[in-house]
């Protein structure tokens, strides 16, 4: 990698990324660069060259009131809007000074973060343009608006989910916002300006004021609805690097670089950039500058736009030291944000793993939680393999990753972790470090996966009413079950209520509207999955058994019952984590027959039978054993 002296490096108590300061009797403008760069700023009236105050840090102060002029750093002739703009143009091209007071929807003051502990968050992944854009009554489809309207807060809170993870939704590059009726789309993992909201998202992206403030009615609007907001964050590359901000302003300061393979000799020796993202580049969280840089963008979205928690993309790019700091400095503002990862990235990092936000080293991260590819894959078939299944398949061999993942990737006593598909060890801590799903936005969503790696389901969708889709419902439901039963924090997809397909699309990252639209008649056609859900969710925050929230809880009340294939079985008792019930057993059966289970001698209550979920009881049954359907849950207390 390619170090930079210290005599580079700034004093970082001395220096902030508020490259931008506004006041109606003057401007200041900071600037990390080289020290021995040319730099100005220019607006829309001057050009004034900026003045190196210490080691490569740059000011220059422009007197008057200059609210809503557009401004752009330029560094050895390259310009650019700097790396921390609060406000942008359109395209976010040139940066805009404001003021961000007048930004503010009314009674945004009184806005205030959600208190929640870590496991009572259940969390719902939405893009907004998939969730909004074919919505009949939607008066501002795919945009931050729509989720403040009726109809959208009524469906959440119907759902019972109480924290929505938004893909990414500061500027990025691949949506061109002056040509907004192509229709174009993307996730929007390639960022441009990571602290301003996307303008594509907004009714206006040509006013800098419009995408800040209906971002804030959105967040306002979820805040009133008790649902809490969580930012998908992409620090680890940036769109390019020859057009990035990073560049432009300090050209391979934020940016990875290794040996090449192709000249590794000392004296032909060149250095190309790493590529951990898979995306062409790889920035450098170790640097003093991007660590300083991750540590104000969180913050500032914290504090400026009352964000609760963060999911990193591609965390296992990013240096542990980095997360930490990030994760200190969180909860010295508030310690009920939530902050999760990717525990991997896309390819080989410069930095060994040993110093890599990676699954395996989630317990060197207290308070960080990482997903589990472990109960993930172990339901429904390997990443690399759309049509290989697994236990939800009624395929023999993932009971173990099952168990685990429903302990929430702990240490437990009657987990082997040698049979655990990819972690050889638990990599949690606590269960709160581990987000339990089994779809989300990457990757085939839950129907599609089941309709490619279970035979026969491939055609269930042109036969409304046949056996074949009750048995895709079936398995759909079974596979949320293990999730929102587990012991880790649950997370689902956007649409997977309403079954949700993508039809077989593995990666719809620009796909059009007609693949990753949400389908809201779904919602009538099959009423009983709505209904499962939400009873399903309604069941765990009713009963603090499946939510413990710290590993000795967890070891002391889950108690798995003997295992066979393609089912398993588990034991919440003696009123784990005070719940009323004292004991429920939930049985997972994956296989197409019925399957007899012993258990506990007792009374017990059914409130979970083939696809039906009543905690006032749907019957009760009193023997030492019990027949579980084919395919189904089955979740019984006394």
């Amino acid at each position: 990698m390619v170090a930079l002296t210290m005599a580079c490096q700034p004093n970082k108590e001395a220096f902030h990324f508020d490259e931008m300061t506004y006041s109606p009797s003057e401007t200041v403008f900071r600037l990390f660069a080289p020290a021995d760069a040319e730099c100005y700023v220019v607006t829309d009236k001057d050009s004034v060259r900026m003045t190196l105050d210490a080691d490569s840090i740059w000011t220059a102060t422009i007197k008057g009131d200059h609210q809503g002029e557009t401004y752009q750093f330029v560094v050895n002739g390259q310009a650019s809007p700097g790396v921390f703009a609060k406000a942008v143009t359109v395209n976010g091209e040139k940066g805009v000074i404001i003021d961000m007071k007048k930004t503010d929807p009314d009674g945004w003051a009184a806005d205030k973060h959600i208190v929640r502990p870590f496991q009572d968050n259940i969390i719902y992944e939405m893009h907004h343009r998939d969730f909004s854009i074919a919505r009949e009554d939607a008066k501002n489809p795919g945009k931050f608006l729509a989720l403040t309207e009726p109809w959208a807060i009524d469906h959440l809170k119907a759902l019972g989910v109480n924290a929505i993870h938004i893909l990414p939704s500061y500027d990025y590059g691949s949506v061109d916002e002056t040509r907004l009726a192509d229709n174009k789309y993307n996730w929007g993992y390639d960022p441009v300006n990571y602290n301003v909201p996307e303008g594509g998202y907004s009714t206006d992206p040509y006013d800098p004021t419009c995408r800040i403030r209906e971002f804030k009615q959105m967040v306002q609007a979820l805040h009133k609805a008790g649902i809490s907001i969580i930012l998908d964050v992409v620090y680890n590359h940036t769109y390019d690097i020859e057009h990035s901000n990073f560049q432009k302003t300090y050209p391979d300061y934020y940016y990875r670089k290794t040996i090449s393979p192709q000249h590794p000799s000392p004296i032909t020796q060149q250095q190309e950039y790493s590529n951990g993202s898979g995306c062409g580049n790889e920035t450098a969280s170790e640097k003093p500058m991007m660590r300083e840089f991750m540590l104000e963008s969180v913050k500032y979205w914290i504090d400026e736009y009352h964000i609760d928690g963060f999911r990193f993309d591609l965390m296992g790019c990013h240096d542990i030291e980095t997360m930490n700091a990030i994760r200190q400095m969180v909860d010295e503002i508030n310690p009920d944000i939530f902050i999760y990862g990717e525990g991997w990235s896309a390819g080989a990092c410069a930095l060994p793993n040993e110093q890599l936000g990676i699954k395996a080293n989630i317990p060197q991260m207290p308070r960080i939680a990482a997903f589990s590819d472990d109960i993930r894959d172990a339901l429904r078939g390997p990443f690399s393999d759309d049509t290989k299944g697994a236990f939800l398949a009624g395929i023999p061999g993932e009971e173990e990753s099952l168990k685990a993942g429903i302990a929430g990737m702990i240490q437990h006593p009657q987990v082997d972790y040698t049979k655990v598909n990819y972690s050889k060890e638990p990599y949690a801590v606590e269960p709160t470090q581990m987000i339990s799903y089994v779809s989300c936005h990457d990757d085939m969503c839950l129907v599609d996966r089941l309709k490619s790696s279970v035979p026969g389901l491939d055609k269930s969708f042109h036969t409304p009413h046949s056996t074949l889709l009750t048995q895709l419902i079936r398995l759909d439901l079974l596979a949320q079950t293990a999730v929102f039963t587990s012991q880790g924090v649950p997370f689902m997809l956007s649409g997977e209520e309403l079954l949700r397909d993508k039809k077989g699309v593995h990666n719809s990252f620009e796909s059009p509207d007609s693949i990753n639209r949400l389908d809201w008649s779904n919602k009538t056609k099959y009423p009983q999955v709505f209904d499962y859900y939400r009873n399903l969710i309604t069941l765990r925050k009713n009963h603090p058994a499946f939510r413990l929230g710290k590993s000795e809880l967890v070891r002391k009340h889950l108690e798995f019952l003997p295992v066979e294939d393609c089912l398993v079985a588990f034991r919440l008792k003696d009123h784990a984590g005070n719940d009323l019930w004292k004991d429920i057993i939930v049985i997972l059966n994956a296989n197409p027959t019925p399957k007899t289970v012993k258990i506990p001698n007792g009374k017990y209550t059914v409130v979970c039978r083939d696809g039906v979920i009543n905690e006032a009881g749907l019957g009760e049954i009193n023997d030492k054993e019990v027949k579980v359907n084919p395919q189904s849950a089955l979740i019984i207390h006394n």
